[in-house]
C-alpha cells in the first residue's frame, strides 16, 4: 500500500467508473474519485463516502487552480502535474468548498462529478440507480418487488404503459415502489448548466434549495424536475419536500440487511446515505468489488465465498477501513 501506483492507478481506475453513466474508467480525475482515493489512503470509515461532509482536494502547496464547484480544472491540473496522489490529497470539509450547508452534504453523492452525471436533467432517479449499482452492487431489476404499496410513485409514471395496466402492475411497480420514496431525499438538488452553450455541463454546478429558495414551478423548495410530466397520471404522488422512506425494509429487500438502529426514514441525502452505508449490502458490496479488483476475477467457489464473508466481518469490525480489505484480498489471491 506504500506504492504510489496503488493510488494513482489502481484506486483511480477502481473508482472512476462510479462517476459516470457509461461506467468508463477513462475519465479525468475528479472530486468523486479523489475522495474515494483519500478515504482509502487514510484508512477512514468508508461509510462516510455516502454521507460525510468530506472532500479531498490537491494540497495547497502544489500551485493548482483552486477547487471550483463549476469546473473540474483543479483535478485535471492535479492529475497532469504527476504529483503522487498518495501524498498530494488533502481532506477538507465539502461544505466549505461547494456552498452546501453541512447538513446537505452526503459524501460523493453531493460531489460535483456525481451531480454532473446523475443530477443533470432527468428526475434525479439516476442518482438513486447508480448509487445502488456502485455501492450496493445491485441494479433495479435485482431489487424489484411488486408487493409493496405504490402510493409514493410520482405523476410522471404511466399506470397503463401502452394502454396495458398489467405492465405497470407487474413491472413498473417493482422498481418505483422502492425507488420513488427514497429518491425524494434528493428533491432539493439539481445540476445547473446551460444546455445550449454547455451541453455537456462542463461548466455546470450542483445547486441546492435552502429554506430561502423557492422553485417557481413547485412553489416550494422541491426542484421543478420532480413535477415534470405531471399530467401523465395526475392522481400520482406530488413531491412536497425531501422526506424519504425506505419501503425496502419490508418485502424481499429486507435481505439487504438494513440497520435496525436506524429509523428507515428521514430528510435529505445525508440521512439516506447513512441508511445505505449502514446496511449489510453496502459492506458486502465493497468487499466483493475489492476482491474482484485485486484477484482479477469474481468469487467463484466455496473458499472464495468463505473468504468474502470473513473479510466482510473484518471490514465491519475494523472501522470500515477499505485499505485493509485490499490488503487481505492481496494475501488471499497471492500466487494466482
Amino acid at each position: 500500500m506504500d506504492d504510489p501506483a496503488f493510488y494513482d492507478a489502481t484506486l483511480k481506475n477502481f473508482a472512476a467508473p462510479w462517476t459516470n453513466e457509461d461506467m468508463s474508467p477513462f475519465v479525468p480525475l475528479n472530486d468523486y474519485t479523489a475522495t474515494v482515493i483519500g478515504l482509502v489512503r487514510d484508512g477512514a470509515d468508508f461509510r462516510e463516502v455516502l454521507f460525510g461532509d468530506v472532500l479531498y482536494i490537491g494540497d495547497s502547496g502544489l500551485g493548482l487552480t483552486s477547487y471550483s464547484p463549476s469546473n473540474n480544472t483543479h483535478y485535471e491540473e492535479l492529475e497532469e502535474s504527476g504529483a503522487p496522489l498518495k501524498d498530494a490529497l488533502q481532506r477538507v470539509n465539502q461544505s466549505a468548498f461547494n456552498g452546501l450547508p453541512p447538513s446537505a452534504t452526503a459524501g460523493v453523492i453531493t460531489s460535483r462529478a456525481a451531480a454532473r452525471a446523475f443530477f443533470s436533467a432527468g428526475t434525479n432517479r439516476a442518482m438513486f440507480r447508480f448509487t445502488l449499482i456502485n455501492h450496493m452492487c445491485r441494479d433495479l431489476e435485482q431489487v424489484a418487488d411488486v408487493s409493496l404499496p405504490p402510493d409514493r410513485i410520482r405523476q410522471d409514471v404511466s399506470r397503463s404503459p401502452g394502454g396495458d395496466s398489467r405492465v405497470f402492475l407487474n413491472n413498473c411497480v417493482g422498481c418505483h415502489t422502492g425507488m420513488d420514496p427514497m429518491t425524494q431525499a434528493f428533491a432539493y438538488y439539481d445540476f445547473d448548466f446551460d444546455p445550449d452553450s454547455d451541453p455537456d455541463g462542463t461548466l455546470g454546478r450542483l445547486v441546492y434549495n435552502t429554506v430561502n429558495d423557492i422553485d417557481p414551478d413547485t412553489k416550494s423548495r422541491v426542484q421543478g424536475k420532480y413535477h415534470i410530466n405531471s399530467t401523465t397520471f395526475e392522481q400520482g404522488y406530488v413531491t412536497p419536500d425531501d422526506q424519504w422512506d425506505n419501503y425496502w425494509r419490508q418485502g424481499t429487500n429486507r435481505r439487504l440487511g438494513w440497520d435496525p438502529n436506524l429509523p428507515g426514514s428521514g430528510n435529505g441525502a445525508k440521512s439516506l446515505g447513512q441508511e445505505w452505508a449502514n446496511s449489510e449490502a453496502f459492506a458486502e458490496c465493497q468487499v466483493e468489488k475489492v476482491f474482484s479488483n485485486v484477484c482479477l476475477r469474481p468469487p467463484s467457489d466455496s473458499d472464495d465465498h468463505n473468504q468474502i464473508a470473513a473479510m466482510v466481518t473484518s471490514f465491519r469490525t475494523k472501522g470500515f477501513d477499505l485499505k485493509q480489505v485490499f490488503a487481505e484480498s492481496a494475501v488471499y489471491c497471492a500466487g494466482e
